[in-house]
Order: structure tokens, then C-alpha cells, then sequence
């Protein structure tokens, strides 16, 4: 078996937190599924899922040297419910977008194919969370709904953009524009306009989820926003995209306040 797929995050952490991002490489699935897929969702046989993720939480504790990790995952649903874990992980998942926690050693996670994950960190360590942010998400307030949940002010919260689909793949409709601008408030018209360039059909636009993302979490006054584009689709031999191939895995982007 090829070695794990699971790289740390840049997020320029407090001590005790700790970021990750898995790739495709290192699992036990097979065909559309190769190799690490952490998804029970997609019609992979769910104990090769149950066993990729047990090899996932082993990694993880032993790269945050902490044994006792556990780990709560969501069942997404492109909204915006924030889960808070006040200490347990729930199973099955909770119906959620974005999880938020103050308690040590529970790894959040969201799983992606394209859509956005975010990472949120306080600048003291002591709240984490992580977002969901697809289109519908991001445009409706998943970033707010999250930042909402933090004792600590937007200004005091890091936040890191993952891979997603990026604006060179990732064409919408004219439906998706206006919902954006119909959102947007009026001195922020002519900056979501810029995140989204004619497309190459009529009617059609390359939308750019980082940028519209980056927008609505300085609006909501974050500062520090880190993480650049890394397109899933044009990357599809590293991580999972829906858009590449429909019937695919999904990676994790992970945060975990370790003791």
C-alpha cells in the first residue's frame, strides 16, 4: 500500500492545534474510488470506508502525539447549521455544514470533491471549527453562521481556503450570479460581480469560489485569510472531484485542538 496521503496544513496554528488535508494516495478503496476514500456516502463498500478511516484517526494521533483523538464528521447538506461538540462525537453524524468546537481532541472534519473546506481557527488556539462551503452554503451564510459560534471576535479568528474546484473549471449559470448578487449587500456589488468572468457558452460564468469566500469573510471582519487555489479538477490525481469524475471518493480536510 502507497504511503498515507495526509499533509499537514500551513495554517500558522497556536500551539496544540493541528491542520490536515488528505489526498487519494494510501487507502484500501478500489476503481472510482482509489485509494483513501473517507466518504460512507458514495457508494463505496463502507468497511473498506470504516477501515480507511481508522487508518486516518491512527495517523493523526500519532502525528499530534495525543492517543485519545476521536473524530466527529457531519452529514452535509449544502446549508448552514453549525454543529457545536461540547465534548462527545455524535454517530451517527449530525446533519450539519460546519462544525465548531472549545474541547480538546476531537478532530473535526468535512469532506469534499470540490466544494470549499475552511478552516477556522481563535488566535489563542481555544476554538476551532470547520466549513462546508459549496456554492449554496457559501452564498446563504455558512462563514457567518460559523464565525457566530466563537467567543473570540472575526478578528481574532485565522482561517485557511482548501482544494476546490477552482474558476478555470468550475462553470455556472446565470442562476447562481444573481443569487450571489442578490445576497450581496450594495457596496459589495462590483466585487462579487469580479468573482465571476464570462464563460465560454452564453450565458454561462467561471465562478471564483476562493474569491467569493475570501469577500464575505472580511466582510464579517475576519483578517487572516491564507490558502490559495488548488484546483481538484485540474489536481484529480491527488484529490477526489465530482466535476472530473461523478462516481468518486471524497477527501477530509481535518482540525484538532490536541492536549
Amino acid at each position: 500500500m502507497p504511503e498515507l496521503g495526509l499533509n499537514r496544513v500551513d495554517l500558522a496554528t497556536p500551539a496544540g492545534v493541528h491542520c490536515f488535508v488528505s489526498t487519494r494516495q494510501g487507502g484500501f478503496s478500489e476503481g472510482s474510488f482509489a485509494a483513501f476514500n473517507l466518504a460512507l456516502h458514495v457508494g463505496d463498500d463502507a468497511a473498506t470506508v470504516r477501515r480507511n478511516r481508522k487508518l486516518l484517526l491512527a495517523s493523526l494521533q500519532q502525528q499530534c502525539v495525543e492517543p485519545a483523538l476521536k473524530l466527529q464528521w457531519m452529514q452535509q447538506v449544502h446549508g448552514t447549521r453549525v454543529w457545536r461538540c461540547n465534548g462527545n462525537t455524535l454517530e451517527p453524524p449530525p446533519e450539519a455544514d460546519a462544525l465548531y468546537t472549545a474541547a480538546p481532541n476531537i478532530v473535526l472534519g468535512v469532506l469534499t470533491a470540490d466544494c470549499l473546506p475552511v478552516l477556522l481557527c481563535s488566535e489563542d488556539g481555544k476554538e476551532i471549527a470547520v466549513a462546508h462551503a459549496g456554492w449554496r452554503g457559501l452564498c446563504n451564510g455558512v462563514l457567518e453562521a460559523t464565525l457566530e459560534n466563537f467567543n473570540s471576535s472575526p478578528a481574532q479568528v485565522r482561517c485557511w481556503l482548501g482544494p476546490a474546484i477552482g474558476p478555470c473549471h468550475f462553470e455556472v449559470g446565470n442562476d447562481v450570479r444573481d443569487a450571489f448578487l442578490a445576497s450581496a449587500p450594495g457596496h459589495q456589488q462590483t466585487a462579487t460581480a469580479a468573482a465571476f468572468m464570462t464563460g465560454h457558452k452564453p450565458g454561462k460564468w467561471q465562478a471564483d469560489l476562493y474569491a467569493l469566500a475570501r469577500l464575505r469573510l472580511l466582510t464579517a471582519g475576519v483578517q487572516q485569510i491564507s490558502g490559495q487555489v488548488q484546483c481538484t479538477v485540474c489536481d484529480a490525481d491527488r484529490y477526489y472531484s465530482y466535476r472530473q469524475q461523478a462516481v468518486t471518493g471524497r477527501f477530509a480536510t481535518l482540525i484538532v485542538r490536541a492536549t
